[in-house]
Order: structure tokens, then C-alpha cells, then sequence
């Protein structure tokens, strides 16, 4: 299984610290909902602490629960690709603390430092594909039984 990526700790230190420039401290309440799949993606998130669970509704009373994210975790990455929209909801699982980001002041900050900007989008592709390849284990645990050697 690949290893978690955290989006703050791998980027080099003068991106992180350009990026920190615009971070804002926020906190969720436990079972608060942060935002709901098909919303207005113009933000994001690097937890600091506590657990989010990001679900998907599957029938207009149930939702799963398809990852948990927690401290250092990206939340949220459809501000960066069109239509930007979420794609999944997302609810503080407990007391959470994490850095806010303005997904236009960030874009800006890529546009005028393109390798911040190529540096972050790599980071947030390297995410994507490790919580694909957990997605995908997963899968394979419940529908196979085991993963394959």
C-alpha cells in the first residue's frame, strides 16, 4: 500500500511556507458537515487535528462513509478541476481543527509562482492516486474477500 502523502510536508519548505501565508484557522464541531457533495468547491482544507469522514449518499437516507481523513490529510481537492463542484460530502467525525485555504488566492499564488503551482498540483494528483489505490483495496476486501498477492 503506498504511504499516506500530506499536502504541507511535501512540498519544499519556501512553497509550504508561501502557501501558510494565506492558511486561515478554522474548527468544526463534531458532526457538523463542512460541505455537501454538489456544493461550491472554493476552498480547501489541511486537517490539524481530529477526523472528517468523507461519505457519499447513496439513497436519499443513506450515506457511506468512503474515507477518514486526519491530521495532515487534504480535504478537498475539487476546487482545483472544473466544474467545481464536491464530489463528496464531508462531516467532522470528531472536534476538528485545520489551515482554510481560498481556492482563488491560491490560484492566483500558482499563477504567479508556476512552481508552487506545479509542485501543488503534483502533491494533490500523488493524494488522489494514494486514495485511489486505498479505494481500490478496499473494493477488492469487499467484493473478493482478500486483495491478490
Amino acid at each position: 500500500m503506498t504511504k499516506a502523502i500530506k499536502l504541507l510536508t511535501a512540498l519544499p519548505q519556501t512553497q509550504r511556507e508561501r502557501l501558510m501565508e494565506l492558511a486561515h484557522e478554522v474548527s468544526f464541531p463534531e458532526d457538523s458537515r463542512i460541505f455537501e457533495a454538489g456544493g461550491t468547491a472554493d476552498r480547501f482544507w489541511v486537517i490539524r487535528s481530529g477526523a472528517v469522514n468523507l461519505d457519499q449518499e447513496v439513497t436519499s437516507r443513506k450515506r457511506v462513509t468512503v474515507a477518514t481523513l486526519g491530521a495532515g490529510d487534504l480535504l478537498g481537492w475539487s476546487w482545483l478541476f472544473p466544474p467545481y463542484t464536491w464530489d463528496f460530502g464531508a462531516v467532522a467525525f470528531s472536534q476538528v481543527r485545520a489551515y482554510e485555504y481560498d481556492a482563488s488566492a491560491v490560484l492566483a499564488l500558482c499563477v504567479e509562482d508556476p512552481l508552487l503551482g506545479l509542485s501543488l498540483v503534483r502533491t494533490v494528483a500523488e493524494i488522489l492516486a494514494s486514495r485511489l489505490e486505498v479505494t481500490r483495496g478496499k473494493l477488492l476486501d469487499a467484493y473478493v474477500g482478500r486483495r491478490p498477492a
